[in-house]
């Protein structure tokens, strides 16, 4: 199973304060241990979304909203993407993660769907091609 693990934002992190080295370290250890345990496929940290953007979607028309944005702790500050055997799993390594902010923040789990969670609308065909480009992305790696 894959879950996104969402760090949220908070009024530090959206106002472009950067962790202390000692934080820095202490994530970097973190990193390192879901490594070792062959379940991070993937983490980042995000810019403030006043360096970001929104697309809005009403039918054919594309509308650019210039962030920042407000309710930081509606926001994303970074993730991982992990690959464990639960729920349950997921939520242990969250517990043994460093607070990553310097102030009080949250961590949001959710689980990346799959092909079969799609159920007979996703059929053989779209998921050959989802396949094929899964295969394409892993081959740039």
């Amino acid at each position: 199973m894959r879950f996104m693990i969402l760090v949220k934002a908070t009024q530090g992190s959206e106002a472009g304060v950067m962790p202390s080295n000692a934080l820095f370290a202490e994530m970097g250890r973190f990193n390192e241990e879901l490594v070792k345990a062959g379940i991070m496929l993937a983490g980042e940290g995000l810019h403030p979304t006043s360096k970001g953007v929104r697309v809005r979607f009403s039918g054919t028309a594309r509308t650019v909203i210039e962030g920042p944005f407000a309710n930081p702790n509606e926001l994303v500050a970074g993730f991982w993407l992990w690959q464990v055997n639960s729920r349950e799993e997921a939520i242990e390594w969250v517990k043994r993660c460093p607070n990553p902010m310097p102030e009080d923040s949250e961590i949001e789990i959710r689980q990346v769907f799959e092909a079969d969670d799609f159920g007979a609308e996703f059929t053989a065909e779209l998921r050959e091609q989802e396949e094929r480009l899964r295969a394409q992305i892993a081959g740039k790696g």
